[in-house]
């Protein structure tokens, strides 16, 4: 049995193998519910053998979105169009699924990529003022966002707590807190965006305590038997940033308090950052941290071929691997990678009739005929 393919579990969840759907980001809500494309885009990726599907960064209050297209559960409606999506994927998959829950802090109120990306300014259509740690835009010549004061910091404490209390009823089976990508959850932890003087800033101790507050929050009132782990960017980029240290001290203090696992990403919190970009280039980072905790680590970036996600799995440097770009450009990839290392994926019985004549005992109890 290929290691990529190996049972493995996140806290009490049980998936079939070790490949992960990481969350990617649509742009195609409508008020933070989902539509119609939704319905499309994950029925597709939950046939995909995967493991594992997680939702898209699902903003757990409207000014946390990063677009005004961003997917949302901070709402009654919001609740119902994703039960309709869920319930409509789950009649034709058992595959798990979780949801990233985030805000996006300062990096609010954006375009979409296809129209640019760039930040809608508070007064503009489709535009709102953006909070943040600090009063520190993301780039120069932005609007600078509100700085949270006590009172915010409780109500985005609450609005992840409301969030997955939905989650809950709509039987997600795990939540990943985005604290990666330089997000709300991520500036708090970068000295980059973080010039606070008080508890939530300056020391390192500080400067975790807010992402661990609304770990111990969605750990609280998320059902026990469901887990929930963290995204983190292990590295900033950025002389001065976030980096490995405070990653690693981060990961070692959310597996105290029963994080499942650590997804492990980079970057995002600067426009100044200089990624070293390459094959698996973070795959580094995740080994680092899997040295350091005793919890799965979930490597992601640049990891597009079978063998690749193979070796790196068999050499230790993670327990699993997490799919975005290469699984939207191939999203049978896992059906390609068990074909390649000899190993079985669970495949739609619609579907079974297209098992290659070279892979026999490819899809999971696959049989068929006709007259």
């Amino acid at each position: 049995m290929p290691r990529l393919f190996e049972p493995m579990r996140l806290g009490p969840l049980s998936l079939d193998n070790r490949i992960l759907i990481a969350p990617m980001c649509q742009y195609s809500a409508s008020e933070g519910t989902p539509g119609d494309w939704h319905l499309i885009h994950l029925g597709h990726l939950a046939l995909s053998g995967a493991g594992l599907l997680i939702l898209e960064a699902t903003a757990v209050e409207a000014e946390g979105r990063i677009t005004p297209g961003d997917l949302g559960l901070y709402s009654d409606a919001n609740e119902e169009g994703l039960a309709r999506v869920l319930t409509a994927v789950r009649a034709h998959s058992s595959m798990p699924i979780a949801m990233q829950l985030g805000h996006a802090g300062r990096k609010a109120s954006s375009r979409a990529p296809w129209e640019g990306g760039a930040q809608i300014r508070p007064g503009e259509p489709g535009g709102w003022k953006a909070s943040a740690p600090s009063a520190v835009p993301h780039a120069p010549g932005e609007d600078t966002p509100l700085a949270l004061d006590a009172e915010g910091l409780a109500r985005v404490r609450e609005a992840f707590v409301a969030a997955a209390r939905r989650a809950a009823r709509l039987g997600i089976e795990g939540i990943e807190i985005h604290a990666a990508h330089g997000y709300l959850l991520h500036q708090f932890l970068s000295p980059l965006a973080n010039h606070r003087d008080d508890a939530y800033g300056g020391s390192l101790e500080n400067r975790l305590r807010f992402p661990l507050e609304v770990f111990d929050a969605v750990r609280a009132v998320f059902p026990a038997e469901r887990p929930v782990w963290v995204r983190v960017s292990a590295v900033d980029w950025v002389e001065g940033g976030w980096d490995l240290e405070g990653t690693v001290a981060f990961a070692k203090a959310l597996e105290a308090r029963g994080c499942a696992a650590i997804h492990v990403s980079s970057g995002g919190v600067s426009p100044k950052q200089a990624i070293a970009l390459g094959a698996g280039y973070q795959v580094p980072f995740a080994e680092r941290v899997k040295a350091e905790v005793g919890i799965p680590v979930i490597a992601v970036g640049l990891i597009t071929e079978a063998r690749q996600a193979e070796a790196i799995l068999a050499e230790g440097k993670a327990d699993a691997i997490s799919l975005a770009r290469a699984i939207l450009y191939d999203p049978r990839w896992p059906w390609h990678a068990a074909a390649e290392l000899g190993a079985r994926v669970k495949a739609p019985v619609q579907y079974w009739r297209s098992q290659p004549r070279e892979f026999k005992d490819l899809f999971e109890n696959a049989k068929f005929g006709a007259r």
